[in-house]
C-alpha cells in the first residue's frame, strides 16, 4: 500500500546534517556545506534579533568560560603578575 506517512518514514536513511566543528552541533549541511545554527564557514557567528531566545542560549556565560572567567578579578587587580599577596594579619600595639 502507497501511503505518505508511517510506512514511509522507515526508509529515511540518509543524513543531511553532520556535525559542525564551530558549534558541535548537528547542523552542518553536507551538500550546501554551512552549519545551519552558527553559520560556519561564515566568518561572523550567526544570529538573528527574531530569535532572542537562541541568542540568550548560545551567548557568553553559558559555556565554561575558561579565560574570561578570571578576567573581573585580574582586571581589579590592575593584572599584576610575579607578586606574592600582602599579609592581611592586623598588627598589635604592645
Amino acid at each position: 500500500k502507497m501511503t505518505k506517512g508511517t510506512s514511509s518514514f522507515g526508509k529515511r536513511v540518509n543524513k543531511a546534517h553532520t556535525l559542525c566543528r564551530r558549534c558541535n552541533r548537528r547542523s552542518y549541511h553536507i551538500q550546501k556545506q554551512t552549519c545551519a545554527a552558527c553559520g560556519y564557514p561564515s566568518p561572523t557567528k550567526r544570529s538573528y534579533n527574531w530569535g532572542a531566545k537562541a541568542i540568550r542560549r548560545k551567548t557568553t556565560g553559558t559555556g565554561r568560560m575558561r579565560h574570561l572567567r578570571t578576567m573581573s578579578r585580574r582586571f581589579k587587580n590592575g593584572f599584576r603578575e610575579g607578586t606574592t599577596a600582602q599579609s592581611v594579619r592586623k598588627t598589635t600595639k604592645a
